[in-house]
């Protein structure tokens, strides 16, 4: 009895990956025996989400790709496999249950982080640019923690100390997020909240450069309205 329930599960188990596989090679460059950039954007077209889409990333966390843009086939069929998926069908819906996967405390600091090291294209890369860092961070953060992304994007476009963001930065980015309390963000009514409520955090993310072009700005800001 144990035996022929074992049989079935095998087989059912050697089917399932058979239907995974066959997903994969709809979408993989057969000679480079991976899913590319090219085959990622397909997949996005028949999935109805955009190639931009904070749930792709969230699969590429899922799938634990290791190279941006690219999925092989070890990682989808390992990726697929824990969230229980053969068909597009279903990978189509497994996206709603992934953002809330990733929306679990247990799990978001570790898509926080793994969404760093995805852009880390180069080998031995240690930082990110300024352009990207401020995409990422409102893909990631942005429905979160609307009002002090768009604090943080404010500031890393004007200043022109630091043109590029480490780790430490960056997981310092989601503590700032974090511990800012918005009513005392919006105690700074009369200034530009934005750059008032980063200046606690100078410290964290930046040397003193952070502290002084921020406290220019707010400088600046009263400046003007003393003088209206």
């Amino acid at each position: 009895m144990l035996a022929g329930y074992s049989n079935v599960s095998s087989k059912a188990k050697i089917k399932g990956l058979e239907k995974i596989d066959r997903l994969f090679n709809t979408y993989a460059n057969s000679s480079l025996g991976m899913i590319d950039p090219e085959g990622i954007e397909a997949l996005c077209s028949d999935l109805g989400v955009d190639y931009t889409d904070v749930r792709i990333l969230m699969l590429a966390w899922k799938l634990k790709a290791e190279k941006q843009g690219y999925f092989t086939q070890d990682e989808w069929q390992t990726g697929l496999k824990a969230l229980g998926v053969d068909s597009l069908s279903k990978l189509k819906k497994a996206l709603s249950d992934l953002e809330k996967e990733v929306e679990k405390p247990s799990n978001y600091e570790d898509f926080y982080t793994y969404a760093f090291r995805y852009c880390l294209t180069e080998e031995k890369q240690k930082s990110v640019d300024i352009e990207s860092i401020c995409e990422l961070l409102n893909l990631v953060l942005g429905v979160q923690f609307r009002p002090q992304i768009d604090s943080l994007i404010e500031y890393l476009k004007v200043q022109n100390d630091y043109k590029v963001i480490n780790s430490d930065q960056w997981i310092n980015f989601l503590r700032f997020c974090k511990e800012v309390n918005l009513l005392e963000m919006y105690k700074f009514a009369n200034f530009n909240f934005s750059f008032a409520a980063i200046t606690q955090y100078h410290k964290i993310f930046f040397p003193s450069a952070f502290e002084v072009s921020v406290g220019c700005q707010n400088e600046e800001k009263l400046r003007k309205e003393n003088d209206m």
